[in-house]
C-alpha cells in the first residue's frame, strides 16, 4: 500500500515539466563558437520555377496547382535555407555560405569548393521534379568527396540516388498516396542504434570528458535523441554502403551514414536545422533552443567531422 507522501512524490513528478530528468527546469547554455572557420554550400532541393518540374506534375496539379505549389515552395525554401545558414553562422567565427539550387549542385561544389554541402528538406514527390535534375544529382552525390549532410526530403533523396525505395509512414508507394498521408510532425524521441560513430562524440563514454557534458541527460542515459519531425515519406531499409544511425517506432531509417570510398554523407529524416530558428523571434525565451538542442549538437559535429575529412 502507497503512503501518501509516495503518492504526492509521484504526483509532483508526474507533473514536472521535464519528467525525464525529473527536473523543474531545463538546462540554459549559453553557445560558444567552437568552429574557427567552415565554408558550407547549402543546397535548396525544393522546386522553383516550372522548368523544375516533371510532366507528371503538371499533369496531376494542373495550371492552378502548379502556380500554388511554386509560390507555396518557394516561401518554404527561403525559410529552409535561412535556417541551415542561421546554424552556421551561430557555430562557426568565421563562416562562407552560399546557397544553389539542386539544379545547380555539381557546377556549385566545383566552383565553390566548399568544406560541407548540406541539403535542405523537400516538399514534392521526387516523380514531379525535372528528371534531369535528378540525374544530375544522382551523378554528383555518387562521386563526391565533399562531405554532405542531407536532411528530411534531402535524406530520402540521398536514398533513392543511391538505390533506396521511398514509401508511406503506412507503406504505400508515394503515387498511390498523394494526400491524407500519415505524418510524423513536431518533436519525437528517436533512438540512436550505433553509439561510436563519431556525430555522438561523447554519448558511449563513461568518463566526465567535455564530449559527453553536452548532451541531455535523457541520451546519456538511454540513447535517445528529441528532434523536430515533419514528414509522410520514408527510407525503406538502408541502402548499400550506408549505415544505419538512429530509428524509431514509425520510421525505421531516421538517421544513416555512408562512410566509405573517400565519402562522407550523413543523411537524418528530422530537422536538425531548426535550432535557431526562434530565437530573434524571442530573444528573452531559449525553450526552443533548448528543446532542438539534440539537433544543434549533431549540426555542429557534423561541421567538425567534414573539416577533418577535407585535411
Amino acid at each position: 500500500m502507497l503512503d501518501a507522501g509516495t503518492i504526492s512524490r509521484k504526483e509532483e513528478t508526474a507533473n514536472l515539466p521535464f519528467p525525464y530528468s525529473k527536473q523543474p527546469f531545463c538546462r540554459y547554455e549559453p553557445i560558444e563558437k567552437k568552429i574557427s572557420h567552415a565554408k558550407v554550400l547549402i543546397v535548396n532541393d525544393l522546386l522553383r520555377y516550372d522548368s523544375d518540374m516533371s510532366d507528371t506534375a503538371r499533369e496531376e496539379l494542373n495550371v492552378a496547382g502548379t502556380k500554388k505549389r511554386l509560390r507555396f515552395e518557394n516561401m518554404v525554401s527561403g525559410m529552409a535555407c535561412n535556417n541551415i545558414a542561421r546554424n552556421v553562422q551561430r557555430l562557426v567565427k568565421n563562416p562562407k555560405v552560399l546557397t544553389v539550387h539542386l539544379s545547380e549542385l555539381a557546377e556549385a561544389a566545383e566552383a565553390y569548393n566548399p568544406d560541407a554541402i548540406v541539403m535542405s528538406g523537400t516538399f514534392s514527390d521526387f516523380d514531379y521534379y525535372n528528371p534531369e535534375h535528378i540525374e544530375k544529382a544522382t551523378r554528383f552525390l555518387a562521386k563526391t568527396k565533399i562531405p554532405v549532410l542531407a536532411i528530411c526530403g534531402a535524406h530520402q533523396l540521398v536514398a533513392m540516388c543511391f538505390g533506396g525505395t521511398l514509401k508511406t509512414l503506412d507503406h504505400l508507394t508515394p503515387q498511390e498516396k498523394r494526400d491524407g498521408r500519415v505524418v510524423e510532425y513536431q518533436y519525437r524521441f528517436i533512438k540512436i542504434t550505433d553509439t561510436t560513430d563519431p556525430i555522438f562524440a561523447g554519448i558511449s563514454s563513461n568518463d566526465n570528458s567535455q564530449e559527453s557534458r553536452v548532451w541531455q541527460d535523457y541520451t546519456l542515459q538511454d540513447d535517445i535523441l528529441r528532434v523536430w519531425q515533419n514528414h509522410g515519406l520514408q527510407v525503406e531499409g538502408v541502402p548499400e554502403g550506408f549505415k544505419l544511425l538512429a530509428t524509431s517506432y514509425l520510421c525505421k531509417n531516421q538517421m544513416m551514414v555512408r562512410n566509405n570510398k573517400g565519402q562522407l554523407i550523413y543523411c537524418v529524416q528530422f530537422h536538425l536545422e531548426k535550432s535557431f530558428e526562434d530565437w530573434s523571434k524571442n530573444p528573452t525565451r531559449w525553450q526552443h533552443q533548448n528543446e532542438s538542442r539534440d539537433g544543434r549538437i549533431l549540426f555542429e559535429n557534423f561541421l567538425k567531422l567534414a573539416l577533418e575529412h577535407q585535411k
